[in-house]
């Protein structure tokens, strides 16, 4: 497992496996992600849920599969309505990795989304964990990959008396209790369970060396950010003093946004107007 990494035999692993899966038998939840191996599909669901909770990507994910239902209509879309349709998900820039990554699909996978994890990791905002989510969920490829409710069922079993728990002593562990023969319902399970953990327990993650608290969202510049958008996308152009006004905040602070929004190509500033891309 690495040196200085604790070793743990399979007479240690293989309960941990049993409690698992018959926690998941009594409890899985129902996600309508969990009801189809699309692989376009798969991958919206978890680029959304990534920093996102479940619950608040239950809805944003049937409408966007209605308005959007395969590479090629996000692909063709305008980035204005991927913004309406991904708006109340926050983490904007991932709508905008999302389109990004259907169009690349389309021009050179012919459509298909790659099978590979390198492949997959080189599209617009895919890393490590979603392309492993990816691979279980759409094809049934056993690829051992970590997420924080994963993570927290690796540490509640095996690292509780420890602090600063490192992803590479978890993943070897992943790699052992992987169940190759059905990666998908092993991943689902091994979530149930850590979603389950943080409402009993103190959240186990927080012995992980990669733990950090998220900042308040309430003053950030990422709630300014969505709140450009949002008026940009119910008013349509707007300059930036007429911005700066409706968002009641400081103008050195917002032109400084509006900015920074221009340089990662969220929106277009002509003059004093300001439109989304």
């Amino acid at each position: 497992m690495g040196e200085g990494h604790p070793v743990f035999t399979y007479r240690m692993i293989s309960p941990v496996q049993d409690i698992v899966y018959a926690y998941y038998r009594r409890h899985a939840r129902l996600f309508p992600w969990r009801e189809t191996k699309n692989p376009y599909r798969i991958l919206v669901s978890e680029v959304m849920l990534q920093q996102t909770q479940t619950e608040r990507v239950v809805g944003k994910y049937e409408k966007f599969i209605a308005r959007f239902p395969s590479f090629s209509t996000l692909a063709d879309a305008s980035l204005q309505s991927v913004f309406k349709a991904w708006q109340g998900l926050g983490y904007n820039r991932r709508a905008v990795s999302l389109k990004e990554t259907a169009v690349r699909v389309i021009e050179e996978h012919d459509g298909i989304l790659p099978k590979d994890l390198n492949a997959l990791m080189k599209l617009p905002g895919i890393g490590r964990s979603t392309a492993g989510a990816i691979l279980a969920f759409a094809y049934g490829i056993p690829v051992a990959f970590i997420e924080t409710n994963i993570r927290r069922v690796f540490i509640h079993f095996f690292f509780s008396e420890r602090e600063d728990v490192k992803d590479s002593e978890i993943l070897p562990l992943v790699e052992q209790t992987l169940d190759r023969e059905n990666p998908r319902d092993w991943y689902y399970a091994l979530m149930d369970y850590g979603a389950m953990l943080k409402t009993k327990l103190p959240n186990p993650n927080r012995k992980s060396a990669h733990y950090t608290r998220q900042a308040p969202f309430e003053g950030s510049n990422r709630q300014i950010r969505g709140m450009i958008l949002k008026l940009l996308l119910s008013l349509g152009p707007l300059r930036e003093g007429e911005l700066i006004g409706k968002l009641n905040r400081e103008p050195s602070r917002v032109h400084t946004i509006l900015h920074e929004m221009q340089r990662e190509e969220f929106i277009q500033i002509s003059g004093a107007t300001v439109t989304i891309r």
